[in-house]
This record gives C-alpha cells, structure tokens and sequence, in this order.
C-alpha cells in the first residue's frame, strides 16, 4: 500500500481544525483524510508550524519550499514523489493513491436523488 504525506502550511494545530473561523477546506480534507485511514490508507500529516524538522529533513519537500515559498503547500508526495501541490486532495485522489475501492468512497448523499425527495 502507497504511503501519503501531507505537508501542510502553518495551521494552529494539527489539522486546523481548531479556533473560531474555520477554513471549510481543512474540514473536507480531516474528513476525508480520516476515511480514508478508516479505510487502510497510510497518512502522514505535518504542520509546518509544529513540524519543521519533517520539511527541513525532506529534500523533496525542502526543494520545493525553496522554489515556490510555504505559501505553495501544501504538498502531497505519495511513496516519496510530488502527486499534488498548492491544494488539499479530494477522497477520490485519496481513494486512488491508497488502492481504496470505489465503491467504498462515499455513501449515498441524501434520501433526494433527481427530481424525487422524501
């Protein structure tokens, strides 16, 4: 199984998920990060803020931070090569790069569908 790692920007706390004006896209990425591990994947998430040392270590990701500056991440390397930078990955992204099957992606949204609601 693929390993990802998600090199994040300065959050207040690990996720950033945390304080009173919450960005709507960390809350889709925790949610969809934290299905996907629910569902065998192998995640790594690191703040640049509590976690310096992971970017500094990683010629990857310092290379890149030296080109396009934090404010380019985050930055996501599966099994050590870039996949995706300068936004979060959707769980079809996270389904594909951890071998997760389609069907077990997302559960029917609603009981509506079409022009039908209950």
């Amino acid at each position: 199984m693929s390993t990802i790692q998600i090199f994040d920007p300065a959050l207040c706390c690990s996720t950033g998920v945390c304080g009173v004006d919450v960005d709507q896209q960390l809350v889709d990425v925790s949610a969809d990060v934290d299905w996907a591990k629910q569902n065998g994947a192998q995640i790594e998430r690191f703040n640049l803020a509590q976690q310096p040392m992971a970017f500094a270590e990683n010629p990857i990701v310092k290379g890149f931070l030296e080109r396009s500056g934090a404010e380019a991440l985050p930055l996501i390397l599966v099994d050590g090569e870039v996949a995706l930078a300068g936004r979060y990955p959707n769980r079809t992204e996270l389904a594909r790069w951890a071998a997760i099957d389609a069907v077990a992606e997302k559960p029917a949204s609603s009981c509506c569908s079409g022009s039908k609601c209950c």
